[in-house]
């Protein structure tokens, strides 16, 4: 098998496959620029879907969507089990999310993201039959140290000891949802402040993780395909990731047994998510956040900020574009 961190082809032996994608990530943010703060995020998402579609089907590899817009009958680009890219080069697993935080792109607010996932073909978890997965993130300081079994209140004072930190300085992000009113008390009553994310639990998770954020742990429930994106991204970090699939109810429960996979409280571990550390993780801002800046448009020109993190080298690039707007809008 073709690793996906030798060069794409004997055809373009100088082109770096994660740089590729993010043309991809880029397309799919520049055609949201439209729609937002517009309150329309199926449009949204649906500019992002073909944009990224498009793109990818140049790109020179063989992949396959293991997490994407959903079944086939439901999304007609994008979907699980789509082959993508030219199909010369790496054999591939690919996450997509065209728009990691739809609403927030709806309503003008931080942190939406464009972000592709790619590792070794049959390395990540296919978890898309349990929409949701309750996760515990952290930076390396957490690696050993931090346990999604244990109190929120335990998890907190062992990485605030870790880092050499007062706990009271320790900040801990958590999806703002009813299902987490007592999470954010006992992480309170603990002595931690909280940021709470209205969405966009991806960039969450990747800020909890990075050694110069303003945040230290990220915790749970949100969705199963963000937390193989996150792990992706996770690897190149050198974080800390867990996750436990956290079924709605009896019939979404038996589907995930029924496609092999572990419930009832079973952790997976970083290696679980995603195997091995041959693994890309690829982000486009389409609004401002704390990761990335947002898609800004100038007379005539968009300039977009992009992140590119590659677990097998463990490093964390920034790409800057600027792209001629009457090629775009």
């Amino acid at each position: 098998m073709v690793s996906l961190t030798a060069d794409m082809s004997p055809l373009h032996p100088d082109r770096n496959l994660a740089l590729e994608l993010v043309r991809a990530t880029e397309a799919a943010a520049i055609r949201s620029v439209p729609f937002i703060g517009r309150g329309q995020k199926e449009l949204a998402d649906g500019a992002a879907v073909d944009a990224m579609r498009a793109f990818l089907t140049t790109v020179n590899f063989d992949g396959v969507i293991v997490i994407g817009e959903g079944e086939k009958d439901a999304a007609p680009m994008l979907f699980n089990g789509e082959k993508v890219g030219t199909g010369r080069g790496p054999q591939a697993d690919i996450a997509v999310d065209p728009i990691d935080g739809t609403t927030l792109t709806a309503e003008g607010r931080n942190n939406a993201l464009s972000v592709i996932a790619v590792a070794d073909r049959g390395a990540m978890l296919d978890a898309s039959s349990v929409f949701y997965m309750d996760k515990l993130v952290t930076g390396p300081a957490g690696v050993g140290v931090v346990d999604i079994r244990l109190p929120i209140a335990e998890n907190i004072r062992r990485l605030a000891k870790a880092l050499g930190k007062p706990v009271d300085e320790l900040v801990v992000s958590v999806l703002n949802r009813p299902r987490h009113a007592q999470l954010i008390q006992e992480i309170r009553d603990a002595g931690a402040g909280t940021r709470l994310m209205s969405d966009g639990d991806v960039a969450g998770g990747i800020n909890a993780a990075r050694h110069n954020a303003r945040t230290d742990m990220c915790v749970g429930v949100g969705g199963s395909p963000e937390g193989i994106v996150t792990a992706c991204a996770i690897k190149a970090l050198g974080g800390h990731i867990q996750g436990r699939l956290w079924a709605r109810d009896d019939d979404e429960k038996q589907r995930g047994i029924d496609a092999g996979l572990n419930l009832d409280g079973h952790v997976y571990e970083a290696d679980d998510l995603v195997r091995g550390k041959n693994a890309i993780f690829v982000a486009t801002g389409v609004t401002n956040g704390e990761l990335v800046g947002g898609v800004r448009r100038e007379g005539d020109y968009v300039y977009t900020e992009s992140v590119v993190l590659r677990g097998a080298s463990g490093t964390l690039r920034r790409i800057t574009s600027e792209h001629l707007t009457s090629k775009w809008l």
